[in-house]
């Protein structure tokens, strides 16, 4: 690797602002930080891993002197090259030490740094019987909530990511520190995101091309302890839809997501070995209202099984809160009537596990197998959902050939977003060597059981070819997209007016490109 002629004196200034013992030069650690979990990108010089928000702006300021690209890495579950470089010579700013969590329950508010993680925001939230309204998506074991801001996430609680945003403080390419809504105000708190023009939601799905985050603060609400779960089976892909479609309408559900029998069977609804089974037993015993209802819980999936999982075409899970049992029971009871009326009722098994156990590790970043495994996703509005489906249907039987050639195949997930957009989530499989990411990310136990494959250049080419014609599909049905990072296309066909304002905005905050160059199309 050739360093830039001004590596030596960024270098320094790293070690300066962070301290030797956190400016990672290694081969190994850089290139795992250039490695997500589809693709790879160019390595950076070193890994800058900032304690504090001062120390992550002096990393900022140090990039900017230096005109060093800049990456930000969270929890690293981006598919999408969200922080990889697309230039040599850059810095990737881990965020795994950026911990600070303060909550402020009189005022509702919690004001978390960029690197917490999801999962350590819910059990300090938990333990004081809050939680914010989106608390995180199924990835928060590792998914930062900074990560999250960038580029917008979806799946436990109620709606994006960036609904649940109060005020954010970003960090500029110039190393300004901006603070959005009250906050940016002398004498202001965090506490009202709409104070004048709504600058927190330029850096919601920005994708840190628009600014580094530093500090969030979220809105708090009263943790709902009781919940009641509804799965449902369908025979057809429209059934399913016309279901989710009618349900997410009443604004009832905490939860939903649907499976294709690929998922349902393989990668989601499998869960092998006794130490699984153990630890599910043990979470769904803790997350139930009481003993007697785990207990009835557990029943049900020891005798059910996975019969009804594995003769589902579709599947679709639903959690219902409640300020009380009779509550939560209304409303899983309201889901029920519209389910059954598309579709039919079969144990509840997959959301009552998933409300045990809300955060799981990255075993599903490869397939059930083993295989090499990268989603996509689109957002759709309900009345282009079933010509999407039916395109992408014959899109596959076209590819059939060059799939069954390179043992490809697919599957799918679904999700109601509100009442007016729906998630439509296919996924690749191939069989392929791991990368550095599978080795450091999923837990040694389980890569240990599964098999190794040799490498396939040509099985991961045919499936980088067909991720970008199934975007171009999505796009010819009006599709949108969260986790845009530099693989869907943003700029393209836009409103020029648009781009143009936001490609002033890049330079006003970033005047030097270093910030993400490459994300969003910018």
């Amino acid at each position: 690797m050739t360093l830039p002629r001004n590596a030596p004196s960024l270098l320094e200034a790293l070690v300066a602002a962070v301290g030797a013992d956190h400016v990672l030069t290694d081969a190994a650690d850089r290139r795992f930080h250039a490695t997500d979990v589809f693709n790879a990108g160019e390595i950076p010089v070193a890994v800058a891993q900032p304690g504090s928000v001062a120390e992550l702006q002096a990393v900022v300021v140090a990039c900017a002197t230096a005109g060093a690209p800049i990456t930000v890495r969270g929890g690293g579950a981006s598919y999408t090259d969200g922080y990889l470089h697309s230039r040599p010579g850059g810095v990737t700013i881990d965020t795994s030490r950026l911990k600070a969590i303060a909550i402020d329950a009189h005022n509702a508010v919690v004001t978390v740094e960029a690197g917490v993680t999801w999962a350590e925001l819910y059990e300090a939230l938990k333990a004081r019987g809050l939680r914010t309204p989106f608390w995180g998506p199924f990835s928060g074991l590792a998914a930062t909530i900074g990560g999250s801001i960038s580029q917008n996430s979806v799946s436990h609680g109620s709606g994006v990511s960036a609904e649940s945003l109060l005020n954010i403080d970003i960090i500029t390419g110039t190393g300004d520190l901006l603070s959005t809504g009250s906050a940016g105000s002398a004498n202001g708190v965090a506490f009202f995101r709409h104070f004048g023009p709504d600058l927190a939601g330029l850096f919601t799905g920005d994708c840190g091309a628009l600014g580094v985050k530093a500090r969030i603060t979220l809105k708090l609400i009263k943790r709902r302890e009781a919940f009641e779960a509804a799965s449902f089976s369908f025979v057809s892909f429209d059934a399913m839809h016309e279901a989710m479609r009618l349900i997410a309408i009443e604004a009832i559900d905490d939860e939903n997501f649907g499976l294709d029998a690929t998922l349902q069977q393989g990668q989601i609804g499998r869960q092998d070995g006794v130490g699984a089974k153990a630890e599910i037993a043990m979470n769904v015993m803790k997350s139930a209202t009481s003993l007697r209802s785990g207990v009835k819980s557990l029943a049900k999936m020891a005798i059910t099984g996975d019969r009804e999982l594995q003769a589902a075409t579709y599947a679709v899970h639903y959690l219902a809160d409640g300020v009380d049992p009779a509550e939560a029971r209304a409303k899983i009871a309201a889901i029920k009537r519209i389910g059954a009326a598309h579709g039919a009722e079969i144990a509840n098994i997959v959301p009552t596990v998933v409300r045990g156990m809300p955060f799981a590790p990255l075993t599903n970043t490869l397939g059930p197998k083993g295989e090499r495994w990268v989603p996509m996703h689109t957002l759709l509005p309900h009345d282009r959902v079933k010509s999407f489906h039916r395109a992408l249907i014959a899109y596959w039987a076209d590819n059939r050939a060059a799939m069954d050639a390179h043992g490809i195949f697919t599957g799918a997930m679904f999700m109601a977003v509100g009442a007016s957009a729906f998630i439509y989530e296919p996924t690749f499989y191939w069989p392929d060597a791991r990368t550095i990411f599978h080795d450091r990310m999923v837990p040694a136990a389980h890569l240990a059981e599964l098999p190794a494959y040799a490498p396939s250049s040509a099985a991961r080419a045919e499936v980088d070819r067909m991720k970008h014609d199934v975007i171009d599909l999505m796009h010819a049905h009006g599709g949108a997209h969260l986790q845009i990072g530099k693989v869907y296309p943003l700029l393209p066909g836009r409103n020029a007016a648009s781009v143009m304002l936001l490609r002033a905005i890049k330079a006003a905050l970033d005047p030097h490109d270093i910030l993400n160059p490459g994300a969003l199309g910018l």
